[in-house]
């Protein structure tokens, strides 16, 4: 059967508190059985939503902005190093059944944009940025805000069904 796969999208760079929840969504992916899919660097959400989902036993995708694998992150079951730069940004979408997006700027936006305009559902983790935004993705966007990433799970699970493990997203 195959698994399901929860993008974490956010910042190259993060406060502290951002940085703590994504390691927290990270560690609640893995619990649940999902795989993480990030863009693999060592800094910012990417790392720290990969720490957290590494501690807790889960396994982990990074799709890398460049080429070079010694920019992956600590913590990666599986790099993909694709040399596209932002373009890879539509493999993370394409690859998550749900994305998840932490606080980012330009290229996580582009990431929920992209997101909303192929039909993957979006949980946006104290980040919001804007019912206009998001209802111009496409008129059947389906999006959903979370303060906290136990709240974030709680979307993601209704997303996927009641159990969590539905395809069918």
């Amino acid at each position: 059967m195959r698994r399901i796969c929860i993008g974490v999208m956010g910042g190259a760079t993060a406060s502290p508190e951002t940085a703590a929840g994504a390691r927290e969504l990270g560690r609640l992916i893995a619990e649940n059985g999902w795989v993480l899919v990030s863009g693999g660097r060592q800094t910012g959400v990417m790392q720290a939503s990969i720490t957290g989902a590494h501690e807790a036993g889960g396994l982990t995708v990074g799709v890398l902005y460049d080429e070079d694998r010694a920019q992956a992150a600590e913590g990666l079951d599986i790099v993909i190093p694709t040399g596209m730069g932002a373009g890879r940004n539509i493999i993370n979408v394409l690859s998550s059944d749900v994305v998840v997006a932490c606080r980012g700027t330009g290229g996580t936006l582009s990431e929920i944009a992209l997101a909303l305009r192929f039909g993957r559902p979006v949980v946006l983790l104290d980040f919001d940025p804007g019912e206009a935004f998001l209802q111009a993705g496409a008129a059947d966007a389906r999006w959903a805000l979370a303060v906290t990433p136990a709240e974030a799970i709680d979307r993601v699970r209704e997303f996927l069904g009641a159990d969590g493990s539905s395809n069918d997203v």
